[in-house]
């Protein structure tokens, strides 16, 4: 339960004063719902307002406070021009304050002539003139702080109005007990939280209290990790010790890679512990995961345990079954698929076959830890693309087994080390860090969309040979267009040039239709396949070698690589075209440089994160995966070893969250919402 201390920061923003529906509405843009909401809507900046009492011609460029006395109005008939007022200050130096949009009535009110007003803007020089373009204007008394916060806005929201609200919302916050350890808070001259808040929104700059509230978050977020982890270790799972007789039948035609050989006995050795495995699983696009994840599920059958193997997706889910049927063909094995789709005598016939056990091997979407679906005996969960699952539906499918089944998670995403330490740190580790033999880098160019006639020229002549290709179509940013239209349009343009050769798949096709378009592509029967990201993972076709993203500097580099390791997965030479837009960011330019320059998913992960941040490593905030607002990239990195040692340290040896430090981070977790771990703690 939620330590009532927290409770005026988790009202609803509508609490605060001046707060109706017609202001929730761009708070909610900016996902403010709460006052904690506010607190941790931390400025993106600041403006140092320079205090004068003279107009001088050196301050052209800052900006400034000052006080003036408006003499003047200057307006004009045209709807169009703006207002101008012409003010003095106190030696009698003259500018004009301009206000575009029409309407002298609002500015004659706010600067009557002949009244000293603190004006504050941007001092500029116009010709021979000075002037100050739409200046706050405060009261003849009022003033302006010397460095102002500034905010992340949206359409309806200044700056000025927020930062009020933050004010309203710095007073309801509450002194809360110190969780830090009190020689680290001493070494790096640490303030209290409040006053840490306090501080950073009154100056944005101010290093010591944005690296207080940062370590606060990363804190909770080992912390809770911690207890998952202790959690798991003590529970008293099932000890899964193969033979390695179905193993010794297996026909590979190739031999495991290092990596490969390296985390099957990884794995090997955590399956053969009672307290249950807890891996994750990282390999780059195809470093052979799923062969891997096939020997982990035939240790499983081995010990006379069934397993499970989960997927984001229903494409990924077929994907896998298939694979591991061909992988696994000729073993005395029973392996099926279940997903949401399946209806009738097939569903029941599944169910009844994991009930009695003689199914051993289940692939599916969530549909397989749902209520009606039981197992005889559930030893082994694995996951794939784990960061689409939160941990309850984790928990949900590891409660399915008579005792806690060992997990092992997957993912296709390379996670950078920090954050694989600060996402995933209750789990063991294992890499695929190298590639299996035969595999050629794929080559990747980008090209300005202006040349699109030439690369369809291209993919005439790619499809004339045989090949077949995907073109992925573009992130769509504007209201009135979508990603559906966009893979519409061009899917009826390469139509008009190749005919029936042209199929597409967007997310908001019936599985069915799906599958029935991805099983002709799989078949050779359509040469080029225009999808929206839908394919970023789950779609192995050897016979694709060519892929064209359009707008490639609209996506992020985790998914640029994603998208490029549909290609290059048979054998010989695959190409990826990367189609920019006219102009580029900064940020862009070095996304698709990198792109170019290398095929190593690592080392584009730790660039990705050090260009688009932690919250936006995966692109959007996908359940379960560790959010940080406070804790910049930077931070993050500097702080993590600390925070992680802290949190061992208080489970360890100062007595979990039962001890004094211990109530204390238990608000942190809550404060957090990182208090899964509390209630963890609580159930175990």
């Amino acid at each position: 339960m939620r330590p009532d201390i927290l409770n005026p920061l988790f009202a609803e923003v509508e609490a605060l004063k001046g707060v109706g529906p017609a202001l929730a509405k761009p708070l909610d843009r900016l996902g403010i719902a709460r006052v904690l909401d506010l607190l941790f809507h931390l400025p993106s900046g600041w403006v140092d307002r320079w205090p004068r009492d003279e107009l001088m011609q050196s301050d052209v460029g800052r900006t400034i406070a000052i006080t003036l006395t408006p003499t003047d109005y200057r307006t004009s008939s045209s709807p169009r021009a703006p207002t101008r007022v012409v003010a003095t200050d106190q030696h009698g130096n003259t500018v004009a304050l301009v206000f575009f949009g029409g309407g002298s009535g609002r500015v004659r009110k706010l600067l009557p002539l002949g009244e000293p007003r603190r004006v504050s803007g941007r001092l500029d020089q116009y010709g021979q003139d000075l002037q100050i373009i739409h200046p706050e204007v405060g009261g003849e008394d009022g003033d302006f702080r010397e460095r102002e916060a500034v905010y992340p806005l949206t359409e309806g929201m200044t700056s000025r109005r927020l930062g009020a609200l933050v004010e309203q919302a710095l007073a309801r916050a509450p002194d809360l007990p110190e969780w830090i350890e009190p020689s680290l808070k001493a070494q790096r001259e640490w303030p209290a939280w409040r006053e840490a808040m306090t501080r950073l929104h009154t100056d944005p700059a101010d290093a010591v209290a944005r690296a207080r509230l940062a370590y606060d978050e990363v804190f909770a977020n080992q912390l809770a990790l911690s207890i998952v982890r202790a959690d798991t270790r003590k529970r008293r799972g099932r000890a899964l010790q193969g033979d390695g007789r179905l193993r010794d039948l297996l026909r590979l035609p190739y031999q495991l890679t290092g990596a490969q050989a390296r985390s099957v006995r990884e794995i090997e050795g955590d399956l053969a512990q009672s307290a249950p495995m807890l891996r994750l699983l990282q390999g780059d696009v195809g470093s052979g995961k799923t062969l891997v994840a096939a020997m982990a599920l035939l240790i499983a059958v081995e010990a006379g345990a069934q397993a499970a193997m989960l997927a984001p997706t229903e494409i990924l889910a077929r994907q896998h079954y298939e694979t591991l049927r061909r992988t696994l063909a000729g073993l005395p094995i029973e392996i099926a698929v279940l997903t949401g789709r399946d209806k009738g005598r097939a569903r029941e016939a599944t169910l009844m076959g994991l009930a009695d056990g003689s199914i051993h091997i289940l692939v599916g979407t969530h549909a397989i830890f749902q209520e009606a679906v039981t197992y005889r005996d559930l030893g082994l969960v694995v996951v794939d693309e784990q960061h689409r699952f939160g941990v309850a539906e984790r928990m949900l499918l590891q409660a399915k087994g008579r005792t806690p089944p060992h997990l092992l998670a997957m993912t296709a995403t390379p996670i950078p080390r920090t954050l694989t330490l600060a996402l995933h740190g209750e789990m063991d580790q294992s890499r695929l860090d190298e590639m299996p033999p035969g595999r050629e880098p794929i080559e990747t160019r980008v090209l300005s969309e202006e040349r699109v006639d030439e690369v369809i020229n291209a993919l005439g002549r790619h499809l004339s040979e045989g090949k077949q290709a995907y073109w992925v179509c573009p992130l769509v940013e504007e209201s009135e267009t979508s990603d559906l239209q966009a893979a519409e349009a061009r899917a009826a343009a390469l139509a008009s040039r190749f005919g029936d050769r042209v199929g597409l798949v967007h997310g908001r096709m019936k599985g069915t239709e799906k599958d029935a378009v991805m099983a002709r592509f799989s078949a050779g029967e359509i040469g080029v396949l225009v999808a929206t990201t839908v394919i970023e993972v789950g779609v192995d076709v050897p016979n694709a070698t060519l892929i064209v993203i359009e707008h490639a500097d609209r996506f992020g580099l985790a998914q640029l690589h994603q998208l490029r390791g549909r290609v290059g997965r048979g054998g010989g030479r695959s190409v990826c075209l990367l189609l920019r837009g006219g102009s580029l960011s900064e940020t862009a330019r070095a996304r698709l440089a990198l792109m170019r320059e290398t095929n190593d998913g690592f080392r584009i992960a730790e660039e990705d994160l050090r260009l688009r941040g932690a919250g936006e490593l995966l692109g959007t905030r996908q359940s379960g995966e560790a959010m940080f607002r406070l804790a910049t990239p930077d931070l993050l990195s500097e702080l993590l070893p600390a925070a992680t040692d802290d949190a061992r340290l208080l489970i360890d040896r100062d007595g979990g969250l039962n001890g004094a430090r211990g109530k204390a981070a238990r608000t942190a977790l809550y404060l957090f919402e990182r208090d899964a771990g509390v209630a963890l703690l609580r159930s175990g």
